[in-house]
């Protein structure tokens, strides 16, 4: 019989007060909100389907939502998607996807539309508490890309394995290779900008504090300059051909810093 870790238990009653549970199948909504009153006082909210998960998403901000993958209306791969290209505060909220369809397209299709875990139903406390440790108290990066918004795809699932990692995704990423991934971004963001313009706007954001940061790892005064260039100029009305010119300029002056190799590969 598994027993609960109290000091773990303990430390997610610290950072999970309201839980969202999108799914139509009502038993999986008992299981979930009985095994959660292990944690603490967890305010549930639950619904049918995306539409109203959305909706209440929007109205009580949860800090954990779990899902179905797609039963009855409750399609958890299109709400992970919509909330994660949203500007509702709890867009980066960590997303559980609880589904008795454990298909390799079904766990890859959640991974790529943001999803933070995987839990096969039935499942256990033991199964419960693994993925409310991983992405509660062992958060992943974010990335906020063009095709992709959610935390970084390479732990995805990590609550399952608990081996060496020998992969070298899972060492740490040098400033070199977060310098390309980063420029990598920026550049697919200028091309979304007429097509996409919020998620663009997001994104460049998100990268122009990244290459901030790297500039200082690296010691490279002119890219943390042309990165808070960027910064300045995304966090304007950017409206009008003026503004536009001005974007486009400062991301082309960040280019001149992307790596030989990665220009080559582009």
């Amino acid at each position: 019989m598994f027993v609960a870790n109290p000091k773990i238990l303990q430390r997610l009653a610290a950072k999970i007060q309201r839980v969202l549970v999108v799914d139509p199948n009502a038993a999986t909504v008992r299981l979930i909100a009985d095994q959660l009153r292990h944690v603490g006082a967890v305010q549930m909210f639950n619904t049918a389907t995306i539409e109203k998960g959305y909706a209440l998403a929007n109205a009580v901000e949860p800090q954990l939502i779990f899902v179905e993958s797609a039963a009855g209306g409750a399609d958890g791969v299109a709400l992970a998607r919509k909330l994660r290209r949203s500007e509702l505060g709890c867009r980066e909220a960590p997303i559980i996807m609880c589904t008795a369809d454990a298909k390799a397209e079904t766990i890859f299709g959640a991974r790529d539309a943001g999803v933070h875990e995987f839990m096969r139903k039935p499942f256990t406390m033991g199964d419960l508490e693994r993925r409310l440790e991983a992405v509660i108290l062992k958060p992943r990066p974010w990335i906020e890309a063009i095709h992709y918004v959610g935390p970084d795809r390479r732990r995805f699932n990590s609550a399952d394995y608990t081996g060496p990692r020998k992969r070298k995704a899972d060492t740490a990423v040098s400033p070199a290779a977060r310098l390309a991934q980063a420029l990598r971004i920026v550049r697919s963001a200028a091309s979304a900008l007429d097509t996409d313009p919020a998620q663009a706007r997001r994104a460049l954001a998100a990268q122009a504090l990244e290459l901030k940061k790297i500039g200082t790892l690296l010691k490279e005064p002119r890219l943390t300059l042309a990165a808070q260039a960027l910064d300045g100029c995304v966090r304007g009305e950017m409206a009008g051909p003026t503004a536009r010119a001005d974007l486009v300029r400062r991301m082309d002056a960040l280019m001149g810093f992307m790596p030989p190799d990665d220009e080559r590969a582009a």
